[in-house]
C-alpha cells in the first residue's frame, strides 16, 4: 500500500510541470495570435473605428497592459476559477461553451472507445491463435488499412455508402443514436488497427514464455490458457493505447464533427481558429490537455491494480 501511494504521488508530481506547460502554452497563444484582442471586442460591440482612448481603456480593463508575466498570472488565475475569457464572436463566457458541447464530443469519444476495444482487441487475440493462417493475414491486411486510410477520406466514403447510396445513416446531427455510429467507427477505424496489431504481438510473446508451456505440461486446455493466462498479461501495452487514444481523440473529434456537422467542442474550435476567436482556442487547448493529463493518472492507477510488480515496489 506504502509503495502504492508512493507511486502514485510520484507521477502526480510529474504531471505538474505538464499542466504548467499547457497552460503557458493556450496563454501563449493569444500573446502571438494576429490582432489586437482589444480591437476585436471593440468590434464585437459594434465599434469599428475605435478611438486610440477607448483601445487603450479597455487594454487596461483587460489587463493588456501589464508585462507578460502578471498577464499570465492572471490568466491562471481566472482559469482556475473557470473563467476562460468570453468568446469574440458569440460574447458567451467560453467556460460555458465549453461545457455545453462537452456531452456530444464525449459520446462520440466513449462509443469510439468501445468500438475499439470490441473490435481490436478480440480481433487481435484470434489473430495471434491462428498465427500465420490465412486468418491471421486477412486480419494483418485489415489492420494495414485501418490504419493507412485518412479519417477524413474513410468519412467520405462512408457518407457515400451509407448515407447517400444505403440511406441507413444520417449525414449530419446529432439527433440519434444512429448519429453516432458513422463518426465513432471513423474516429476508432486507425486505432482498431493498431490494437489488433498490439494484441497479436503481446499475445504471441505471452504464448513463447515458459509458464505458458508449464501450463500446458498440466494438462490446462489451451483456451484457458489464452484467456486467462497470455491475454491478461498481454493487456498493460493495449490499456496505455487505449488510455492514450481516448484523451487525444478529443483533438481528432475536430475534422469529423465539422465534416459531420456535429455541435461538438471539436467543430466548435475549428469554428474558433477560422473566426480569430482566440479565448476559445486557449480555453480548448487548456481544457484538452487537462483531461489528458487526467487520463494518464488513471492509467497509471489502472497499473497499480494489474501490474504486481508495481504494488510490490517493483518496476512495470
Amino acid at each position: 500500500m506504502k509503495q502504492s501511494l508512493k507511486y502514485l504521488f510520484k507521477k502526480l508530481i510529474h504531471s505538474i510541470p505538464v499542466l504548467i506547460g499547457v497552460s503557458l502554452i493556450s496563454f501563449t497563444l493569444g500573446i502571438l495570435a494576429p490582432g489586437d484582442p482589444a480591437l476585436q471586442v471593440l468590434s464585437m460591440d459594434g465599434i469599428n473605428q475605435p478611438t486610440e482612448t477607448e483601445i487603450f481603456n479597455l487594454r487596461e480593463e483587460m489587463g493588456l497592459n501589464d508585462p507578460l508575466p502578471i498577464q499570465y498570472v492572471n490568466w491562471v488565475k481566472k482559469a482556475i476559477n473557470g473563467d476562460l475569457g468570453k468568446s469574440y464572436i458569440s460574447g458567451e463566457p467560453v467556460f460555458d461553451e465549453l461545457v455545453r458541447r462537452i456531452p456530444v464530443t464525449f459520446s462520440i469519444a466513449i462509443f469510439s472507445v468501445i468500438l475499439a476495444i470490441l473490435i481490436g482487441i478480440p480481433l487481435g487475440v484470434i489473430m495471434a491463435v491462428k498465427n500465420n493462417s490465412y486468418i491471421d493475414n486477412i486480419g494483418r491486411i485489415i489492420a494495414l488499412i485501418f490504419i493507412s486510410i485518412p479519417g477524413f477520406w474513410f468519412a467520405f466514403i462512408s457518407i457515400t455508402i451509407f448515407s447517400e447510396k444505403l440511406k441507413i445513416l444520417p449525414t449530419s446531427g446529432f439527433e440519434s443514436f444512429k448519429s453516432l455510429i458513422m463518426p465513432s467507427f471513423i474516429l476508432a477505424s486507425g486505432t482498431i488497427g493498431v490494437i489488433m496489431r498490439l494484441t497479436r504481438a503481446n499475445v504471441l510473446k505471452e504464448l513463447n514464455k515458459n509458464y505458458i508451456i508449464t501450463a500446458e505440461s498440466k494438462g490446462l486446455s489451451y483456451k484457458i490458457i489464452v484467456m486467462k493466462h497470455a491475454f491478461l498479461n498481454s493487456l498493460l501495452p493495449v490499456i496505455t493505447l487505449i488510455g492514450n487514444y481516448f484523451a487525444g481523440i478529443l483533438g481528432g473529434t475536430a475534422i469529423i464533427e465539422s465534416i459531420f456537422a456535429i455541435p461538438g467542442m471539436g467543430r466548435f474550435v475549428i469554428e474558433g481558429i477560422f473566426n480569430r476567436d482566440y479565448p476559445v482556442v486557449q480555453g480548448y487547448v487548456l481544457f484538452t490537455g487537462i483531461v489528458y493529463i487526467i487520463f494518464n493518472l488513471l492509467i497509471d492507477l489502472s497499473y497499480l491494480i494489474l501490474n504486481p510488480k508495481i504494488r510490490l515496489g517493483g518496476e512495470s
